[in-house]
Parts: C-alpha cells; structure tokens; sequence
C-alpha cells in the first residue's frame, strides 16, 4: 500500500467522542459545537432506542447535524455510518452545504470504539477521503470505578482512549477521584487525562489527537505514542508486585476477581536494528490472526531498511491503518536514536507471546 506523507494528507479528521452512559458526552458536545474552531464540524450523533432523543439535546441543529438512530455504531449501524460520511462528503463537494473542516461522532454508551475506527481504516471510500483524529472518552468521575468493574464497555472505551475527559469532577470528592484518575492510568497509561467540570471543554481538548495536522503543526509523536507513560505505569506495576507477597485467597476482597480491567496491560517494544518491511509486516499479519481479538490497540513509530523516514504503523484489533510516513524523524527524546518503537495495549496477552512471534517470522527479536 502506498505510503501518504504529512504533505499529501488532506483527509478530513474524524474524532470520536465516546464514554460509557451517564459520562456527559452530550453535555460536551452541546458546549463544543458553539465554539468558533468548530466552524465547519459536522456531528454524527449515534442513538440507541426506540425514539430518538440525544440529538435535540443539541443547541446547533443544521444540515451538518447526522443522526445515526438504527442501532448501536459498533453493531448494525456501521453501514448507516458510511452512507452518512459519504453523503456529507459528496454534498460538501457539489456544495449544498459549506465545506467541511472535520468531523465529530458521538457514539451511544454502549458503544466499542473499534469497530468505528476499523470502518474508518477499511471502508475504501471512507479511508481515502477520512482518517482518525483520535478517540476522546468521557469517564464520570463519580461512577467509573463500579462502571468499570462491571462492564467490559467501559474498560475498552477507556483502554481505547488517545484522551480521556474526567467529567462531573465538581461532584467528586477528592480521594474519589485521585483513585480513579490512578486507575485510568494503569489501563491506558498513554491516554493524557483532562478533568472537566460542567461539561466546559476547550476545542484543543479534543482536536488534532493525532500526529497529522492540516495546519502543518510539526507532530507531537512523544505525547501521540505516550511510550514513557507506559514505560513508568510498567515500572510501578513491578514494583508493586514485588511488594506484595501473595495474600491469601481469602484475603483477596472479592470485587477483584470481578474487574473487567484487571487483565488489560500495556508495554513497549524496541527494535534496535532497521526493520525489514515485508518481514516484518508478514509477523504483524500473524499476530493480529492469533491475538487480534485480544490486541486492543498498537501505536509504533518504525525505522524501516531502506527508508530514511519513520513510518507510523496504527492496530485497532485485528485491523491496520493504512502505513504513513512523517516527514522527518522528530527531535524529541528519546526518538532521536532513530530506533523502532512499539506500544501494545493488550487483554491477557503476555508480552513474551508477542516477542515470540515478531521475532520467530519478522527475524528479529525486540531488544532487552
């Protein structure tokens, strides 16, 4: 597949903003779409039931407003969900509406994000003429912690996240939320966490998540990849367990054999030497047919032989974002070693298991 670099990528950016029910993410919406740098944002709007409602919750209702009322996005709507992207694009392009900058998807509460972003990289139409932002999740400061025992929906919507909205933080108190923010940490070490009260947002909260920015913004491939975030929640992780000295059984409180999070993990790997690309990308197929199901998400910035630029490599499951190149390695440390770098979030899969195959058919094994 071709590569597009930063200069040859015009696709419209599409953010999802998802977060389990009860998270405010209409509340946010509501107050983004007043603000003038969402000039030019259409808004898809996913809602569940029998009538639907969320939509007139929204102040701004214009031809640029979508509602996606057939089932949830992650289900039976995603063929709704391409005829709606494709119908905005074709009635910006004969100019029955005004031009499109971006465009924001509100998915129900129930949603899984993979699925969205899977039509977004796999729908040939929809991937030559849209790309991923980022993925912003709303977490209600006040009920996460049982929402996240209780359902694998929110654990992936957060273990999802590029962002994550911490909402209601005014309704919180403070031990309540220094918890939850720790927890969100564990499961998606690399996700920045922004605390919001009243549903106030500003527009940069949410927007240009993604290393590509049509502004030609030199790309934040640190803060993108969040490798160092992970690399310390690893740390602290060891160091806990080395602390702890098996309790017994019965001490263990019982919620925690029930925490839907409780096997999600995250790690880095680096390969010290250039990658060969077809070798590579044939152990990448591999993994993805045994682990896709158990993969969450991959993020990699890669050093390929034969190549001088670093090219961006994107996992949702079992689906791989179209390869881009950026237009020269970025600066910031520790990425100036040129080295590649991978960052795995994963639901019980060891990191040997994936060590062993990258490196029984890509040829190499990632370093120490």
């Amino acid at each position: 597949m071709t590569d597009r670099g930063e200069d040859e990528d015009r696709r419209l950016p599409v953010t999802v903003l998802t977060g389990f029910l009860g998270a405010g993410k209409t509340t946010i919406l509501n107050q983004l779409v007043q603000l003038p740098e969402m000039a030019g944002c259409a808004v898809l709007i996913n809602e569940l039931g029998a009538v639907a409602v969320d939509h007139h919750l929204v102040e701004r209702i214009d031809e640029t407003l979508v509602v996606l009322d057939s089932g949830c996005i992650c289900c039976s709507v995603q063929g709704d969900l391409v005829r709606a992207l494709k119908g905005l694009f074709m009635r910006a392009l004969r100019r029955e509406i005004g031009p499109l900058r971006r465009v924001l998807i509100e998915t129900t509460g129930l949603a899984d994000p993979a699925p969205v972003i899977h039509t977004l990289m796999a729908e040939p139409f929809i991937s030559e003429r849209f790309r991923c932002d980022g993925v912003i999740t709303a977490v209600d400061a006040s009920h996460a912690m049982v929402q996240l025992d209780e359902h694998r929906e929110a654990v992936r919507q957060v273990a999802m996240a590029d962002r994550l909205l911490i909402t209601k933080c005014d309704l919180a108190d403070a031990p309540l939320l220094a918890a939850l923010c720790q927890r969100l940490r564990a499961l998606n070490p690399g996700a920045q966490q922004l605390e919001v009260s009243g549903g106030v947002v500003a527009a940069d909260a949410i927007l240009g998540c993604g290393l590509y920015d049509p502004a030609g913004k030199t790309p934040d491939v640190s803060a993108w990849l969040g490798e160092q975030a992970v690399r310390m929640q690893a740390a602290r992780n060891t160091t806990q367990w080395r602390r702890a000295a098996a309790p017994p059984a019965a001490a263990q409180p019982a919620a925690a054999h029930s925490r839907h999070d409780a096997d999600v993990s995250s790690f880095v790997l680096v390969f010290d030497e250039p990658l060969r690309w077809f070798d590579f990308s044939d152990a990448l197929d591999v993994l993805l047919q045994a682990y896709g199901t158990r993969i969450l998400r991959i993020k990699g910035l890669l050093n390929i032989a034969g190549d001088p630029l670093p090219r961006v490599l994107q996992c949702v499951q079992h689906s791989v974002y179209p390869p881009t190149s950026l237009p020269a390695w970025p600066r910031q440390r520790p990425y100036d070693d040129r080295r590649s770098r991978l960052v795995f979030i994963v639901r019980d899969l060891a990191q040997a298991q994936v060590e062993a195959i990258l490196a029984s058919i890509g040829g190499q094994a990632p370093a120490a």
